[in-house]
């Protein structure tokens, strides 16, 4: 069946809402971060919840495109592990970062792909289910993959516990995503019910989460605020770009590269930013909070690009055949 129109405003408004909402939590982050700072506490347990809900949206049969397909999924997973890790060095040494804002932009390169990326991924007219594949993978091997990297890259900037950071990762990403893998083999009917409102929730808790790092980052905000935005844009620019090339090179149909652009482009950064302010500084944080705001509006302009070129080339080729 193939999607409505209801179904593609559906997801962009998801799409354009998720950065609408993180952009607000943003804002009372800065404006009432005295309050919001009591708070600090509930970071690993609202990530809990973004994982359980992730889990809450994934059947068995999404992994057996392992089984059916397995290079375009080893050439996706590998390259996000691949290029966002060396981007995020590249990026770091061509801006000269300061050691704090370094070590953020790196753990953000070393995330797992992000919980958005399957709407833009839709909305692109990628391969869903290859996205929805690289997506699980990635985050089932962040416990192993996001601390070693993140220990190998960005250890020189800052002190890092790698084996406390992969506990963490176990405790907020693995224990929740199986959790909610197995709620929905055991209540299908239940969770297909509320599977609508699964990315609200999950939003909404990144939300809280930008608001957290932003208040405990206020005072610096002014000051670094744009340096990290720059940094931001041009890891996530480069992903996609970098991404749809791991593609074509291996010689995966447009689907596809358009998939592995996004699934390299856009990133967990709710989980670097709440690893981030954990294991790293207030400031080591900044670079996940804006990236967790930037990587939805780029993905969404993205994705309005990738169709205006399906439209332009039906187009071209109705008028050939006229």
């Amino acid at each position: 069946m193939s999607p409505t129109k209801s179904d593609d405003k559906a997801a962009y408004i998801a799409a354009l809402g998720f950065p609408v909402l993180v952009i607000i939590g943003g804002i009372i982050g800065f404006s009432a971060s005295d309050a919001v700072l009591n708070l600090s506490s509930w970071v690993n347990p609202l990530l809990g919840i973004v994982m359980f809900a992730m889990g809450l949206t994934l059947k068995p049969v999404d992994f057996t495109l392992v089984l059916k397909r397995p290079l375009p999924v080893l050439i996706g997973v590998v390259a996000q592990y691949v290029i966002m890790p060396l981007l995020a060095v590249f990026v770091v040494w061509i801006m000269q970062l300061p050691a704090e804002i370094a070590a953020g932009v790196i753990l953000v390169g070393c995330a797992p792909g992000g919980t958005s990326s399957n709407v833009v991924s839709y909305l692109a007219r990628g391969d869903v289910a290859l996205s929805v594949t690289m997506t699980s993978i990635s985050t089932l091997i962040a416990p192993v993959l996001t601390p070693m990297l993140t220990l190998w890259l960005a250890g020189q900037y800052m002190p890092l516990d790698g084996g406390a950071m992969a506990l963490s990762i176990v405790k907020m990403v693995l224990v929740p995503v199986i959790g909610g893998l197995v709620i929905r083999m055991i209540f299908p009917n239940l969770v297909t019910k509320i599977l609508g409102l699964l990315p609200w929730v999950s939003v909404l808790a990144i939300s809280m989460i930008v608001a957290i790092v932003v208040a405990g980052s206020r005072e610096k905000i002014v000051e670094a605020g744009l340096l990290v935005l720059v940094a931001v844009i041009i890891h996530n620019g480069l992903g996609y770009g970098l991404g749809y090339l791991a593609g074509k090179f291996t010689g995966q149909p447009a689907a596809s590269r358009r998939t592995m652009a996004i699934e390299v482009g856009m990133q967990n950064s709710g989980l670097a930013a709440g690893l981030a302010a954990q294991y790293m500084s207030p400031m080591s944080a900044l670079p996940g909070a804006i990236f967790s705001v930037w990587h939805n509006l780029s993905g969404a302009i993205l994705a309005a690009i990738c169709r205006t070129v399906d439209k332009r080339a039906a187009e071209k080729a109705a008028a050939s055949n006229r």
